[in-house]
């Protein structure tokens, strides 16, 4: 088996990496960081319209039982307000 030799670095070891990369990659991961912050504030305002659409939703069922109880149908058209009757009922 052959033995291995050690090698020796002529170059030092950095310390640190220089400001212009330092000044990327701190742009970057700021970058990153935004998108974050911007994908939680859509998915905060997201949360909040479902609520408001699920209360919505909720209102419009008991708008339906009111229709039902008062004009015997829910089946409304949402632009003039006619009532469409099956054709066999008018």
């Amino acid at each position: 088996m052959a033995k291995k030799e050690k090698v020796v670095e002529l170059k030092p070891k950095a310390e640190k990496i220089s400001e212009e990369h330092l000044k990327e990659l701190q742009d970057l991961v700021n970058g990153i960081n935004g998108a974050h912050f911007k994908i939680g504030r859509i998915e905060a305002d997201k949360h909040s319209t479902l609520h408001d659409l699920a209360i919505m939703q909720n209102k419009v069922t008991l708008m339906q039982d009111t229709l039902n109880k008062e004009y015997g149908t829910h089946d409304i058209n949402i632009a003039d307000g006619t009532i469409n009757w099956p054709k066999d009922e008018k």
